[in-house]
């Protein structure tokens, strides 16, 4: 599903990443845990086609993405990725199902589709009842679990997560990890997740350690 080969990164004269790889099976659970500074996130940011590599390759679902540019590549990221944050970065003024359906839009389908899509989901997250509910009349977990709804609305190769759980209690933290596997075992979803809470990166299929800038442990 994702094949990254020797990517490197500069900010300035600083070199973020020195040459990383990995690769992640359709299906599978991937962490990658470290300290900060580590590159975690800026390896995350270009898997996610967010930004540029300076140096390297990446494949997602068999695309190889170094050609792609503006449009393309914004046409690219809304079908094959989805993305969940540690902010859920939720619109306050839109509804929990308006949330959801804002990718699906984006990606050219009809509100009648886009609705039945974003309703299966949310019920799917036990966020039935939440489908008119504007994100300040919802716990912080429930936003995360529209957010991740938002992430799955145009059924992605991938799902990147950026310490999803960081701003949760530890009750909901474990809610929405356990709501991942849920969703890998429903609908064979694929993750890659940054996390330093180290009850969800040893439960993940493999976890990958990053030290200065490569890959340490796994790969």
């Amino acid at each position: 599903m994702l094949v990254a080969s020797d990517l490197v990164k500069h900010y300035g004269p600083v070199q973020v990443l020195k040459g990383v790889s990995l690769s992640v099976a359709n299906g599978e659970i991937v962490s990658i845990v470290g300290a900060s500074g580590a590159g975690k996130s800026t390896l995350l940011q270009l898997l996610g086609t967010l930004d540029k590599a300076d140096g390297g390759t990446i494949s997602i679902n068999g695309n190889v993405v170094a050609g792609l540019y503006g449009n393309s590549l914004a046409r690219f990221r809304n079908k094959h990725i989805g993305f969940v944050f540690q902010a859920h970065n939720l619109l306050p003024e839109f509804s929990a199902l308006e949330n959801v359906c804002i990718p699906a839009y984006i990606g050219g389908a009809s509100r009648a589709v886009a609705e039945r899509k974003a309703t299966e989901l949310l019920q799917k997250l036990g966020l039935g009842h939440r489908l008119d509910h504007k994100p300040m009349m919802m716990s912080g977990g429930e936003q995360q679990r529209v957010a991740v709804a938002r992430a799955l609305v145009n059924s992605p190769s991938v799902v990147y997560a950026d310490e999803p759980s960081g701003n949760l209690d530890t009750q909901n933290a474990e809610a929405l990890h356990q709501l991942f596997f849920d969703l890998r075992a429903e609908m064979g979803q694929t993750f890659v997740i940054v996390t330093h809470n180290q009850q969800l990166a040893n439960r993940a299929d493999r976890c990958l350690r990053m030290e200065g800038g490569v890959i340490v442990n796994g790969s």
